[in-house]
């Protein structure tokens, strides 16, 4: 069957240099975030469907036509790419390529390295603390009694700026379906409705500088405040398969949906903290083995907070000005 979007060698390479530039200048203060979006007009190999082949197939160019399948590196699915000079072959990406949070919690610093922090089930970390912004993150998880940790995911988010509070959170879930939204949005502990279209877009009367844009249908937001931060969120399921695999320990009453989530902030302090947020102070210096296989960030208890609003997290430094009041008054 004729393949109606056939992505070329040029668009792959400027996407791919993209990648690479974005993450080679991740070091830079208060600019740094996500990888960009995923290549145009790829072809999406679907949740649970790991053994699903996908052809790149163009009749007018002459060329063998391409299959590929998920790697195994991916989780629950992946993004396919054709390439129109048949040595290339087809091009694989997983999601979380595209994002700066992914799975058993994987951050991506600032410095463009990589880094697990598990934290602990149940509980609440800083994750950003500056003066101006500060954002929690509440952790679910499985116990393994054969390990000295949690399997934990990132289940909400608890932003506040200037007087405002903004929670995103992945509703509890027993069987997924991709179909059906599973996000939960508040603003001042307002619910926040978005019309269930890819586009789809809410904006804040009070502070009309931030908006919420559906990416798919379902499941998937951009959460921008303008000249603060731009993130990018999809809930997505724990499934049989990688429980099985994982050893996770996954239910039946419980598919522990969770975020994948990417980050870019701007005009962040030097003196910013929290999990992530150090990894954009100036000074910051990179401790980890990033050649470990699984280079990890301890001191959870450095980071923990009472509650997914609370800014007592030892690293606090929310609240000791409010220039963002200025920012929240402007529309993007």
């Amino acid at each position: 069957m004729a393949r109606q979007h056939l992505v070329v060698l040029l668009a792959a390479l400027v996407a791919l240099c993209a990648f690479a530039a974005a993450v080679d200048g991740a070091g830079v203060k208060g600019s740094a975030g996500p990888p960009p979006r995923a290549p145009p007009n790829t072809k999406m190999i679907r949740p649970g469907k790991r053994n699903q082949v996908s052809s790149c197939d163009n009749p007018k160019d002459h060329i063998k036509p391409c299959n590929a399948t998920c790697p195994n590196r991916c989780a629950d699915e992946c993004l396919v790419q054709c390439s129109p000079d048949e040595a290339l072959n087809c091009k694989t990406f997983c999601l979380c390529d595209f994002y700066g949070v992914c799975g058993d919690p994987r951050f991506m610093g600032a410095d463009g390295n990589n880094f697990y922090f598990h934290g602990k089930k149940d509980q609440d970390f800083c994750i950003v603390s500056d003066a101006d912004l500060h954002i929690n993150t509440h952790f679910i998880g499985k116990t393994n009694p054969t390990m000295t940790r949690d399997f934990t995911w990132i289940q909400a988010l608890g932003i506040q700026f200037a007087d405002h509070r903004l929670y995103m959170g992945a509703q509890k879930t027993v069987k997924w379906d991709d179909n059906v939204d599973r996000l939960e949005l508040t603003f001042d502990g307002m619910p926040i409705e978005i019309p269930a279209e890819i586009d789809g877009q809410w904006q804040s009367t009070e502070v009309p500088a931030l908006t919420i844009r559906r990416t798919s249908t379902t499941n998937g937001i951009r959460v921008q405040l303008n000249g603060v931060f731009d993130i990018i969120a999809k809930v997505v399921p724990i499934t049989k398969k990688d429980s099985l695999v994982h050893n996770y320990g996954v239910t039946e009453d419980d598919c522990l949906a969770h975020f994948d989530l990417g980050f870019r902030f701007y005009d962040l302090t030097d003196d910013v903290h929290g999990v992530l947020g150090q990894t954009y102070r100036t000074d910051y210096v990179n401790k980890l083995s990033v050649s470990a296989n699984m280079p990890v960030m301890g001191g959870a208890s450095t980071y923990v907070s009472s509650d997914i609003f609370a800014t007592d997290c030892k690293v606090a430094r929310f609240g000791r000005h409010a220039g963002i009041s200025m920012v929240t008054g402007q529309a993007n």
